[in-house]
């Protein structure tokens, strides 16, 4: 019989709330941990997450670094945005890189944080990129035959009708049930650590922050991330680190982990560890934070 060791996962709550006013008036909000004058590291979160779970806060604060959560629009304390796509999240987000100062930044996709971490690096808006966990271009034609059947389903509506494909998940979403979806999901070693004290209660309130003005942000962000991705990765030039658990049993994560991603990055690195799952973000927080900003 196999032995699923314990995984605990810390989490702090975020030492600081942050709300900027953006050009068209609208409002975005994001979570801070670590020095207040450290590098910035920008955390795309997970599907219907806000940004008050934050990953790696020891780390954070040894390496001097500031770990940055946006909420992104729709969700949590941030405005909706009516045309929200990876292009104008990339624009938000680089209002606040020269309003604050943020020139040096770093970025984590994590999960569906993947494709708008890598809006960032298209973008050049940062310096490099970490990919954890991280949903792929699933729409790519060199995914179709390793894709889940329920997930191909998905793009597939996608590509039909975008927009009624966003209705429909606006009707049905709700935090509790992304939150069961997560766990129904998950491998043994991950519902190990998110079914533990206090992960499980910082991860579902993140949800239900991400929910607070409706399912409609996080209907939104998925129809983004399924439908081909508004860049090319190709040209992504900096570098970018692909982490991936050997045990994750997702299937809306990359379903060859990472493989065709870093072939298809010029500048890519490639770790896949045996001994982890999803929640590799957590558990192997310093050595991504520590690669992500060592050049």
């Amino acid at each position: 019989m196999d032995v699923v060791v314990m995984n605990v996962i810390s989490t702090r709550p975020a030492e600081r709330r942050e709300q900027m006013r953006l050009r068209d008036g609208r409002s975005l909000g994001w979570y801070e941990w670590g020095s207040s004058d450290g590098r910035a590291v920008l955390f795309c979160t997970g599907a219907g997450m806000s940004g008050s779970l934050g990953f790696g806060e020891n780390d954070i604060s040894a390496l001097d670094l500031k770990l940055i959560a946006p909420d992104r629009p729709g969700l949590g304390s941030s405005d909706p945005h009516p045309q929200k796509t990876l292009i104008t999240w990339a624009e938000d987000i680089e209002q606040v890189i020269k309003a604050r100062g943020l020139e040096d930044a770093v970025a984590v996709g994590f999960s569906q944080g993947a494709p708008f971490a890598l809006a960032l690096a298209s973008k050049r808006l940062v310096h490099a990129v970490a990919i954890v966990s991280g949903q792929d271009e699933l729409a790519h034609p060199q995914l179709a035959s390793s894709v889940h059947p329920e997930v191909a389903k998905m793009v597939a509506a996608v590509r039909r009708d975008p927009p009624a494909f966003e209705r429909h998940f606006s009707t049905v979403a709700t935090p509790e049930g992304l939150w069961q979806l997560i766990i129904g999901m998950s491998c043994e070693r991950d519902r190990a650590g998110y079914l533990t004290q206090p992960f499980t209660d910082a991860y579902r309130c993140c949800l239900r922050e991400g929910f607070s003005q409706g399912p409609e942000g996080y209907a939104r962000d998925l129809m983004i991330a399924l439908r081909p991705w508004p860049f090319e990765i190709e040209k992504i030039t900096i570098r970018a680190d692909l982490w991936y658990g050997g045990l994750d049993t997702s299937t809306v994560h990359s379903p060859d982990f990472g493989a065709t991603l870093a072939a298809r990055l010029p500048n890519a690195s490639r770790t896949v560890d045996p001994a982890e799952g999803g929640s590799i973000l957590w558990t192997r927080a310093g050595d991504i934070l520590r690669r992500l900003t060592s050049r």
